[in-house]
């Protein structure tokens, strides 16, 4: 046993012996003590609301307790005043809230499932040693202690302190973002980073090549594993900026409607008012300005917003992420498994003096033996023919292709972090014996002493070692993992079995880039989205990559890497990122979570995509988080709020046109909603003022609010992306959903036309049934009835003109084709169906208090629909010609 492996070994017994254990591992009676002490192995999920309160919380918020206020006046009012339709006015309402608050619990429930599918990357079974024996238990009966045998393939259970190994390496991706596996040993404690120390492995990571014998000191939330799955239970949802501006548009128009309630109430008994009849009156005024279909409207426009994301490989988990998502003002993205393939291929080589693309012929005369360490020097395993182990293995396995024989595999001195190559030697039936080696470049050039030229050996002095110097600088400085390959035949005489090496070429591998990649970075910036490459790689690789995707334009951007990182103030990552090009490398989990939260407080909407164990934070801290649905872990996939379900980095893109619509479309039917409460209020503030009989009942409000406006206005929260949409910048942060442009065009343009018409064909109804100033009609007499109705469908027909001009705050419904949309025509056709059921079915006058009209009452209300629609459509030419450049 040399010196290193005579240390190693000593150092596996100091960790035995430092957790009381030993090479037979634990007893079963120490096992149980041990198991009642530290606990099971395994992700224990944080403390839950109770699901009872989290159900009460959706019933509690401010819109619904405005809701619940209305709704519970109209119960009192029809106590108090039965038959005014007043108690199917409060059931509607409650109807409301019921649903909304239903299918917001029912999102949250889904959002708060995502710590479930940690366990599941955990090994469910592993081989441990146990009272001398070897057998197999459950991974959640490991303990500190407990010495495990892990060979490739295996998921490591536990973190374990290595105690002998052979030809180890693990991939530490699903951890650190790290593509290229790592070689681990038993060697002495290094300390610092537990993610770069070279003597543990840690809980969620795979084992690629080689085995070990390790011992557990660490179990559950004890490891890092569970460390990060702590932190993905901490972060929180951030609340969406969709749900924000919801939020903020409820409690305005709620206040409002309220303030105008009491105040009128408060006008109706000053003028000597019954009281039942004020009461009536200033819960008629609540219902007209709160808009009981913008909730529901909202929830239905994302829902179908997802479908057709779906269709765009996009799935959306939660509905306000569509509409964060167009809002995006950077988008934070992994590298490995995101941008690129996670999949080594050799993309070039040097080899017999010359650099060519691997796809090229190979060099004549010197393949043979170049592609012969590229076949035969790796540690692979074969199932069924397929090559299964490291990634950069397979890649020159495949590479290589068949040769000839050269005997069979005799030796291997595995790869080692510190020595950085490998070697294999093989002996035919001849005796033959050939020494293959593979490895850093920088490791194996100074073993060889000649180099191949086609088949002719020629020394490696100076000016061939300068020339392979060069080539590898150009290489790595591009992006690509370097190797150089060597052989020799092997001398009978033994000597140094690495002495004297022949070269045979460089080798240049890569992690392919995903199609489009690099389109897709073009339309971020085209629509003013800033995309930054944060990943756990290399820094020179991390550029490069950075640079061939687009990412990166300029000569010298800013590379900040996790060490930098963990000396910066919060100010100074803040001023950092004002930098136009930043690339972040070597971060961890924390760190990738740090660098949102800085863009964060700069004022940015946050997008960050990955796919590992380690992006979890990072995701669920975001306020969109983006996870790939293929190569992505089960973790990655919980925390997100959108999953691409091609792994394509270019599908994000789509994913923002959908959302910016999402933004522009809510504004068009909040517009279509909003236009309605100005004839829904002035009747009620005619039959205050001028003593006239109230000319639209509360159920008739809720009529048109709940009933013909909903699907027009979902059809306008499904108008199709415009082409300008990925042309301008994002919204600004601070930019309101409603903002006094739209509340003027809306109360004070579109508004009062609608409320014309109504009125006009109100009274004209009242007028021809010889109807004197000052009568006051009952609420069951036909008359009455007949000119509420009249009301109730100059406000129907000239909505159905307010649908064609909402479709576009600036430009003509002309320029937009109604087979653009399929349920705009379904939505007026549904309008017009509605509103003859209202007035011309039995159930419908019961309901809704309505009669037949006469034709001189459509005569009335139709002109004033087309008025609205002329003076808008003129509205907006005027608007265009003063916005046009000089």
């Amino acid at each position: 046993m040399d010196a290193v492996q005579q240390t190693a070994r000593s150092a596996g017994d100091a960790a035995l012996a430092g957790l009381a254990s030993g090479p037979a591992g634990l007893s079963a009676a120490e096992v149980r003590r041990r198991q009642a002490e530290f606990g099971p192995n395994r992700v224990e999920a944080a403390r839950r609301e109770p699901l009872w309160l989290a159900l009460l919380r959706e019933f509690s918020h401010f819109f619904a307790l405005i809701l619940w206020l209305a709704a519970g006046l109209a119960f009192v009012a029809e106590r108090f005043e039965p038959g005014a339709g007043m108690a199917e006015l409060g059931a509607a309402i409650v109807g409301v809230i019921v649903v909304n608050g239903a299918f917001s619990f029912w999102q949250a429930f889904r959002a708060g499932q995502a710590i479930d599918a940690l366990r599941l990357l955990l090994p469910q079974r592993v081989k441990v040693r146990r009272d001398g024996a070897t057998v197999e238990v459950e991974a959640g009966e490991l303990v500190p202690g407990d010495v495990v045998l892990l060979v490739e393939g295996d998921k490591v259970p536990a973190d374990c302190r290595l105690v002998e190994s052979w030809g180890l390496r693990v991939n530490l991706a699903t951890l650190t973002g790290e593509s290229l596996p790592k070689a681990r040993r038993a060697a002495e404690g290094e300390g610092g980073d537990p993610l770069q120390a070279r003597n543990l492995l840690l809980a969620g990571s795979l084992v690629v090549a080689g085995e070990c014998c390790a011992v557990v000191y660490a179990t559950g939330m004890h490891t890092e594993f569970g460390r990060i799955a702590h932190l993905a239970q901490t972060a929180g949802d951030a609340e969406s900026p969709l749900q924000k501006e919801i939020r903020h548009v409820s409690r305005v128009v709620a206040l409002l409607a309220l303030g105008l309630g009491v105040l009128f109430f408060a006008i109706g008994m000053a003028i000597g008012l019954p009281f039942w009849a004020n009461f009536m009156f200033a819960i008629g005024i609540i219902v007209a300005n709160v808009p009981e279909g913008l909730l529901p409207t909202v929830t239905l426009a994302l829902a179908m917003a997802t479908q057709r994301m779906v269709r765009r490989q996009a799935l959306v988990r939660h509905l306000p992420a569509v509409e964060t998502l167009g809002n995006a003002t950077v988008i934070l993205t992994d590298k490995t498994g995101t941008l690129t393939q996670n999949r080594m291929s050799v993309r070039e080589l040097v080899a017999a003096g010359r650099h060519q693309l691997a796809a090229a012929r190979w060099p004549r005369g010197g393949d043979l033996h170049l592609r012969a360490v590229a076949r035969f020097c790796h540690s692979l395993k074969f199932v069924a023919g397929e090559a299964a182990g490291d990634p950069m293995e397979i890649a020159l396995w495949r590479f290589a292709g068949e040769v000839p024989a050269l005997g069979e595999r005799s030796g291997e001195i595995p790869f080692d972090a510190e020595r950085r190559r490998m070697t294999v030697t093989t002996r035919g039936d001849d005796g033959a014996g050939f020494v293959w080696t593979k490895g850093a470049p920088e490791s194996v050039l100074p073993l060889c002493a000649s180099w191949d030229d086609g088949g002719v050996s020629r020394p490696l002095d100076d000016a061939a070692r300068a020339m392979f110097r060069r080539a590898h600088e150009d290489m790595a400085e591009r992006g690509l993992r370097v190797l150089a390959l060597a052989w020799k035949r092997q001398d009978a005489a033994g000597g140094e079995i690495e002495a004297g090496l022949a070269l045979s070429g460089l080798v240049g591998l890569e992690d392919p880039l995903r199609p489009d990649v690099h389109d897709a970075v073009t339309r971020c910036h085209e629509a003013g989205v800033r995309v930054l490459m944060i990943t756990g790689d290399h820094p020179q690789t991390a550029v490069a990559v950075a640079r061939e995707v687009g990412i990166v334009r300029s000569a010298s951007p800013v590379v900040l890497t996790g060490d930098m990182l963990r000396g910066m103030r919060p100010a100074a990552l803040q001023l950092a990122l004002d930098a136009p090009e930043v690339v972040f490398a070597r971060v961890s989990a924390e760190q990738k979570m740090q660098v949102v939260q800085a863009l964060q407080r700069k004022g940015d909407i946050v997008a960050v995509t990955g796919d590992g164990v380690n992006d979890a934070p990072a995701l669920k801290t975001a306020d969109i988080g983006i996870a790939m649905g293929l190569s992505g872990t089960d973790v990655a996939r919980e925390a997100a709020d959108i999953v691409l379900l091609d792994d394509h980095f270019a599908t994000i893109v789509n994913a923002i046109e959908e959302g910016r619509a999402v933004f522009d479309n809510i504004r068009k039917f909040l517009t279509y909603i909003l236009t309605s409460n100005i004839p829904e209020l002035l009747p009620y503030l005619a039959f205050v003022i001028f003593g006239i009989p109230l000319p639209l009942t509360v159920i008739q409000i809720l009529a048109v609010d709940l009933g013909t406006d909903m699907l027009p206005a979902l059809a306008l929260g499904v108008e199709p992306p415009g082409p300008d949409v990925m042309r301008r910048p994002p919204r600004p942060r601070g930019e309101r959903l409603l903002t006094w442009p739209l509340l003027a065009r809306a109360y004070l343009f579109l508004g009062p036309f609608e409320a014309l018409g109504a009125l006009a064909a109100y009274f004209c109804v009242l007028l021809a049934g010889s109807w004197n100033y000052g009568d006051m009609l009952a609420a069951g007499d036909p008359l009455y009835r007949q000119a509420t109705t009249a009301c109730l469908a100059g406000i129907v027909l000239a909505q159905m003109a307010n649908l064609f001009v909402c479709r576009h705050p600036a430009e003509p419904a002309w320029r937009f084709p109604l087979t653009g949309n399929r349920l705009l025509l379904a939505g007026l056709a549904t309008e017009l169906v509605l509103l003859l059921a209202i007035i011309h079915t039995a159930w419908g006058q019961r309901l809704f208090g309505t009669a037949p009209l006469p034709a001189e009452a459509w005569a009335v209300a139709l002109p004033f629909a087309l008025l609205l629609l002329v003076a808008e459509e003129g509205r907006k030419a005027w608007c265009r010609r003063r916005c046009r450049p000089a």
